[in-house]
């Protein structure tokens, strides 16, 4: 410790506080990157997520197009509520029943447009819109467009379809 002394008054330089004042500036430093990293891995999971709830809709579509009963149970939840825009609400046997029967139509081509997924923990909430060409029973084609809110939630470790919301455009 150096020690000057001018006229009763003291002054001290403590190399012991210089360390202390280092050890503050290096935590507040290291707590700034971990911060960073996770804000970061946050962001990167995020968009892994959106990618995966992305591809869970294909799928979801893909099951609807081909009236695939396995693909249909694989990505919907078994508490799936699913609306139409007719003000219909099917259970998720009701729902995969119509399609498996193709009534009352059976999808021969479905695209989706203007899609936005948002993430919050383990839901997303996917908004498009839908549009199909339809054969009814008797082999008469029709069209859809319609607009769509699903609710997708994160179970198992799979993206499963938990409620959809149809509208009129």
């Amino acid at each position: 410790m150096n020690s000057l002394n001018f006229d009763n008054i003291t002054y001290s330089k403590s190399h012991s506080g210089d360390l202390g004042v280092k050890i503050i500036v290096l935590i507040f430093l290291m707590a700034l990157i971990i911060a960073c990293c996770g804000k970061q891995q946050q962001a990167i999971s995020r968009k892994a997520a959106e990618t995966e709830v992305a591809a869970a809709v294909n799928q979801l579509v893909k099951g609807i197009a081909d009236a695939d009963e396995n693909i249909l149970k694989s990505v919907t939840a078994d508490e799936l509520v699913y609306g139409h825009s007719s003000g219909k609400v099917q259970n998720k046997s009701e729902f995969i029943a119509e399609i498996v029967s193709g009534e009352p139509f059976r999808y021969t081509n479905i695209e989706l447009s203007e899609q936005t997924i948002r993430i919050s923990g383990d839901a997303a909430v996917v908004r498009h819109i839908f549009l199909a060409e339809t054969r009814n029973v008797t082999g008469e084609q029709g069209s859809l467009r319609i607009g769509i809110m699903q609710i997708w939630q994160l179970q198992n470790g799979a993206w499963k379809l938990l409620a959809r919301q149809a509208y009129k455009l």
